[in-house]
């Protein structure tokens, strides 16, 4: 933790049972981390926990019976900053943006932050195997004095 007024938001999706040494390297000094869904098994939160608390969600291929132990969605009030997280963008309803100051989802494996109407939405991108020529990723969330800002982490292989 950086001082009680500034924090460090691992985020991390789409590890697909994979956990890179890298990844795990990047996400010490997290005070949480969040893993956007696509676990691939409950070994791999095991091994975040050991870095910092985890809050997790499953994902479309989290189908065996460790992931009930996940919500498909999470509401979260942390850090005086309202989170939410989804695996697919596509089934965020849009009522319901305005509600938050952060946004996270997984799933596409295409990393991106857009900043739109005082929300930051940010998909970290895919931290498992690779898929495509998409670049193997990961996030991270800074808010300092109440300000919040977000980066891609691109995880050397």
């Amino acid at each position: 933790m950086l001082n009680k007024n500034n924090y460090i938001i691992g985020v991390i999706s789409d590890t697909h049972g994979l956990l890179r040494p890298e990844a795990e390297e990047q996400l010490g000094g997290s005070d949480i981390i969040i893993h956007a869904g696509d676990i691939g098994n409950v070994e791999i939160i095991n091994s975040l926990r050991q870095i910092a608390p985890v809050y997790a969600i499953r994902g479309n291929v989290d189908k065996e019976k460790w992931a009930d132990l996940f919500p498909e969605i999470l509401n979260l009030a942390i850090f005086n900053k309202r989170i939410f997280v989804i695996h697919n963008i596509k089934d965020l309803d849009v009522s319901d943006e305005n509600s938050y100051d952060i946004i996270i989802s997984g799933h596409s494996h295409k990393p991106f932050i857009k900043e739109s109407k005082g929300i930051t939405y940010l998909n970290p991108g895919s931290a498992g195997k690779r898929r495509f020529n998409l670049p193997v990723s990961m996030g991270q969330i800074l808010i300092v004095e109440d300000k919040i800002s977000a980066r891609i982490i691109e995880l050397a292989i």
